[in-house]
């Protein structure tokens, strides 16, 4: 068991005694001279702070990632090779990003721009970046004020794919690590028995996978936690495997899984989810943040959650006494809580396949396209026999204190043929269905019309077709029936 915080920074081997378990990846860089990378809103949203993290797959393979340093944990970085700005090129000799940059005059002011180096520095070793949309996404967590995206863009493109070695092996990672600093303890097992153990031991253990979300508790709350539990590296909390549910085909998935997996899988699995999952966040936030914490924080707005409500997915939660398994329309038991007892974790997400026929579509609305929380989120699925409906589930977030299906809606559906007529009845139903707040992403009032018009959008969709995919550019949540 490994008690101290030991990483290559930039080539070189580094060990930190003596910082806290809560100190940010940006706070030490900065503190040890490395200047380059800045922090601007330090809440993940700027991308200012972007450096390059290298990851291990769930197939053990090696891969290069840029992620937000002001919300990552220090100790989360144990075992790992970190690149900056200052790391990859100098004055005399730069990267071939950062001459991209300098040719294309990307650069004004120059504060945002060590960060849109190293998301470029991602692009450089990816190769699947094959379609305009996936370029803009690769640079949407990076803001910049002055110079404006499309000579950035210009330099994403010149050197996306171009770089001459592969990602570095990854280092074994196989020790635990516990991590202490005055009475604070940080762990990060690699085995679920281990992190069971823990959580028995600390009633008081907050879990962490990517630290998305707990991260704004620490730079924007000055919180502090006693004890963090960190299962990032349980094996048995990641990857994407085949299962039954319920005695049909299904797949379970690890709620440490990233998103940014979760999202290249369900591209040609499950391509509702896909769709949702394009505008969840940046790059570098999906590159962090997981399945399980997303449904774990138990926002009313979470993106994941009417998706899982449409597809009657599983919550799989684990303890030392064993696993238990809780319906997904039964784990939200109001604002911020869930079903979990003292003890248990989330382990996995269960999901049955679609049948081949279901008519599924997925939508979020937000003031901004990228980088952005949701007004509102809907996810719905039809089950169809010839024109009859004969099951359906229309679920939406933030219309309520916790992610709801409206069963009022979905028992008129049943028995109906999908027509605009049923349609549009059904859209008025939803909208006597809900009381939202007002707040500041929207008042009452505009999300009540998005649950209608969400609805009577999804029957535009769904038409003629049991499914549309998002164009690479489009104007609008909803794509019109005779769009391609």
């Amino acid at each position: 068991m490994k008690s101290d915080v030991s990483f290559v920074l930039d080539d070189s081997p580094v060990t930190v005694h003596g910082e806290p378990t809560t100190r940010t990846l940006l706070q030490y860089l900065r503190g040890c001279g490395k200047v380059g990378t800045k922090e601007g809103c330090a809440e993940g949203d700027c991308g200012a702070c972007t450096v390059v993290l290298e990851d291990t797959g769930p197939d053990g393979a090696a891969r290069l990632r840029a992620v937000n340093s002001c919300i990552l944990l220090l100790p989360m970085v144990a075992g790992r090779r970190v690149w900056t700005v200052e790391g990859i090129g100098t004055p005399a000799a730069p990267h071939a990003v950062q001459q991209a940059m300098i040719d294309t005059l990307g650069s004004q002011c120059g504060y945002c721009t060590p960060g849109f180096v190293m998301s470029l520095y991602e692009a450089h070793h990816r190769t699947d970046l094959d379609a305009p949309w996936k370029l803009d996404d690769q640079i949407c967590g990076n803001l910049c004020r002055c110079t404006g995206y499309r000579p950035i863009r210009d330099a994403a493109e010149r050197v996306a794919g171009k770089a001459r070695r592969a990602a570095p092996d990854a280092p074994p990672q196989t020790a635990t690590l516990r991590y202490e600093h005055d009475d604070a303890v940080f762990l990060a097992p690699r085995t679920l028995a281990e992190a069971c153990a823990f959580l028995d031991a600390n009633a008081d253990a907050r879990i962490v996978a990517g630290a998305t979300d707990l991260g704004l508790n620490v730079t924007q709350r000055g919180e502090t936690f006693p004890r963090l539990l960190s299962v990032e590296h349980v094996a048995e909390l990641r990857g994407i495997r085949d299962c039954t549910v319920d005695g049909a085909p299904g797949w379970r998935i690890g709620a440490a899984t990233d998103l940014v997996t979760l999202e290249d899988w369900s591209a040609v699995a499950l391509p509702v989810w896909h769709r949702m999952l394009r505008y969840f966040g940046s790059r570098q936030i999906k590159h962090r943040a997981t399945v399980g914490g997303n449904l774990m924080n138990a926002s009313p707005i979470g993106d994941n959650a009417p998706v899982m409500l449409a597809l009657d997915a599983t919550f799989v939660l684990a303890s030392s006494s064993g696993e238990r398994r809780v319906a997904a329309t039964d784990f939200f038991t109001g604002y911020r809580q869930t079903a979990l007892r003292r003890g248990e974790l989330l382990a996995a997400v269960e999901i049955p396949a679609p049948a081949e026929t279901s008519r599924l579509g997925a939508y979020k609305v937000s003031r901004r396209r990228e980088m952005d929380i949701s007004a509102v989120s809907g996810a719905f699925r039809l089950n169809l026999r010839g024109d009859e409906i004969v099951d359906a589930r229309i679920a939406y977030g933030g219309v309520a204190a916790t992610p709801v299906r409206l069963r009022a809606v979905e028992d008129a559906l049943r028995g109906r043929a999908w027509t605009d007529e049923t349609a549009t009845t059904a859209a008025e139903l939803a909208t006597a269905s809900v009381t939202p707040l007002d707040d500041l992403r929207g008042s009452a009032r505009f999300r009540t019309i998005l649950v209608r018009n969400l609805l009577l959008g999804f029957r535009e969709e769904t038409r003629d077709t049991t499914f549309r995919q998002l164009p690479d550019r489009h104007c609008g949540t909803v794509v019109l029936g005779g769009a391609r």
